[in-house]
């Protein structure tokens, strides 16, 4: 994985994209129940802290390892492996003859036989799938990952070791949605989670974005 991200700008250079990719769980849209207090010469800004809540969304984002950018985020009501799937549809639809490796954690939604299907159609693979529970590559969990992460694809992944989601760029990204927009923010509808969520990514492609800087080369953490 580590040398996934150290090849990602020559990857880049011939038209392959690193893309880290993750849910973040439900984005609730609370709402505050009184205005907060603005900051004033001396006073620190006071946030109320009842809220009402108006239900939630969910955030599938890539984060683009070369750029720092997060490119084709879907939200939704739901996070079901057809929603991943329809979420990798729409990411390569962005450009449909590059080749894509996608950094994804082990998620049962991550190693879908919808993902294996659709990859194995998009590349045009022939080979006979079996049958999910019985037989060929649909059979397990460990048949599917294995094929999904094959180097020969086209559309392909990377997966981060269990228990190591922090090796997954896209985590680094999250916690800034959560302190500049969402943690100070009052929604009193969903729909205007969603058009915050959505201005708050254009801002930070256009301002903020940067790649990452990644030193961490593989090493055992301890002994």
């Amino acid at each position: 994985l580590c040398d996934t991200y150290r090849d990602a700008p020559q990857l880049d250079s011939e038209g392959a994209h690193v893309v880290s990719v993750d849910e973040n769980t439900g984005l609730q849209a609370l709402e505050r129940r009184y205005l907060s207090n603005p900051v004033r010469p001396g006073p620190v800004e006071r946030i109320e802290f009842e809220y009402r809540r108006h239900g939630n969304l969910w955030l599938i984002a890539n984060f683009d390892v070369v750029t720092g950018k997060i490119v084709s985020p879907t939200l939704g009501p739901t996070r079901t492996k057809a929603d991943f799937a329809a979420h990798l549809v729409a990411t390569v639809q962005a450009d449909p003859e590059a080749t894509g490796i996608f950094v994804a954690d082990q998620l049962n939604n991550h190693l879908s036989a919808t993902l294996v299907e659709w990859i194995a159609e998009r590349c045009r693979i022939q080979e006979d799938l079996g049958f999910k529970g019985e037989t060929g590559i649909l059979q397990s969990k460990q048949s599917r990952r294995e094929f999904l992460r094959d180097p020969p694809h086209r559309i392909r992944f990377d997966y981060t070791p269990r228990h190591c989601s922090w090796l997954n760029q896209v985590e680094i990204w999250f916690p800034i949605l959560a302190r500049r927009l969402l943690r100070r923010a009052s929604f009193p509808l969903p729909d205007d989670l969603r058009t915050h969520v959505l201005d708050f990514i254009s801002y930070f492609n256009e301002i903020l974005c940067k790649p990452l800087r990644w030193t961490f080369t593989g090493r055992p953490l301890h002994v």
